[in-house]
């Protein structure tokens, strides 16, 4: 059975809540981070949190909600080894998986209405990562994160 974080901050509380009573539904198990109302609250916090269970093996993959999935995917991907990404579209998440292995996927829970998020969700959970040469190119996504820095020269890149 997979196991999935969610997490949202105050924005980004009704999509979350609808997509953990579907996914529910659907037989996963949830991992709800929070928040628990549309109180405001800091959305760091959240990705923070939902992140920590995929990174501590808790939950095989997460989602994210804020207003507009853009200030949770920057800070879920400040965690080593999360790769998060705003997606608003089925074929979009598709890519994110296929290409990207993508394991934190963030909503805009200002735009996206709840049948969106099902259809972009569900797409993304049964979509398997291709592998080959996407496993390169991720192998240096790490290698940069684990520099912690921004890539200039790096050896092997293409010349401009």
């Amino acid at each position: 059975m997979t196991v999935l974080a969610l997490g949202a901050d105050h924005a980004g509380f009704s999509l979350k809540q609808e997509l953990k009573e579907w996914l529910v539904a659907e037989g996963y198990t949830v991992l709800d981070v929070g928040t628990h109302s549309t109180d405001s609250v800091d959305y760091p916090d959240f990705a923070a949190a939902a992140s920590g269970t995929v990174i501590g093996g808790e939950a095989e993959r997460g989602v994210l909600v804020c207003g507009s999935g853009i200030g949770m995917a920057i800070a879920a991907n400040k965690i080593p080894g999360i790769r998060a990404a705003v997606i608003h579209d089925v074929e979009t998440a598709r890519l994110s998986r296929q290409h990207n292995d993508l394991n934190m996927l963030a909503l805009a829970g200002r735009t996206t209405s709840r049948a969106q998020a099902i259809a972009i969700v569900s797409a993304w959970l049964h979509t398997a990562f291709d592998g080959g040469r996407h496993e390169q190119r991720l192998a240096k996504v790490a290698n940069l994160e684990r520099a912690g820095r921004v890539a200039r020269g790096v050896a092997g890149a293409p010349a401009r």
